[in-house]
């Protein structure tokens, strides 16, 4: 009997592994896809939003990137929401998180924030977990007013940002929402469509 249910537990192991290796090969076939569409030289950024802000929580570095490009290109302010304790990527991680969302208990965060009424535009970005908004940016929306102001999400995610933007346009507390963007995280290789792919979006929110 032992014997047979380790087959069936090393068979379940087997299928699961397989599932995981198709879903990332579906997913590394839709990035290049979506990629290909901007190959080529560097784009011209041509745009002016004004004075801008550009408020980002990154666990993991990706958003931090993408929030990186966007100061750079539009010589913008930077302010990072942190937690006021480390969230520790422990094996039950996940769980922890989806706890957090259900319960509607989020990570408490540092309060030092900027004066929102010096900018004409605020990007707000954050990565993507069970599908939704990080947990850390569901506590910085419950506590800000944007008062007005043009705001621009923007998400990274290993595939899917799921219910992000619903999410954010139902918490962010009077702000004008603009255009936003998802960004899959993606190997180097990429790099230059990725900026390629910012600069498009900014250009379209100068347009509008």
């Amino acid at each position: 009997m032992l014997k047979y249910t380790l087959y069936i537990i090393l068979l379940i192991a087997v299928i699961a592994g397989l599932t995981g290796l198709w879903h990332l090969y579906r997913v590394s076939v839709r990035n290049e896809k979506e990629m290909a569409e901007f190959a080529g030289p560097a784009e011209k950024l041509n745009v002016n939003l004004g004075k801008t802000l550009v408020v980002y929580y990154s666990l993991f570095g990706h958003t931090k990137d993408i929030a990186e490009s966007i100061k750079t290109k539009l010589k913008a302010d930077v302010y990072v929401i942190q937690t006021k304790e480390k969230l520790n990527t422990t094996p039950w991680f996940y769980m922890t998180l989806r706890s957090q969302l259900k319960k509607g208990i989020y990570p408490e965060i540092n309060t030092d924030f900027p004066d929102f009424s010096k900018y004409d535009t605020i990007f707000v970005g954050a990565p993507v977990w069970w599908y939704t908004m990080a947990t850390p940016m569901y506590s910085f929306l419950k506590q800000v007013d944007f008062g007005g102001k043009t705001v621009v999400p923007f998400s990274t995610q290993g595939s899917n940002f799921g219910t992000f933007y619903d999410d954010f346009a139902q918490n962010a507390q009077n702000a004008q929402i603009a255009e936003g963007q998802a960004f899959n995280n993606l190997p180097a290789k990429y790099n230059l469509n990725v900026e390629n792919k910012i600069v498009r979006w900014l250009n379209r929110l100068g347009q509008k």
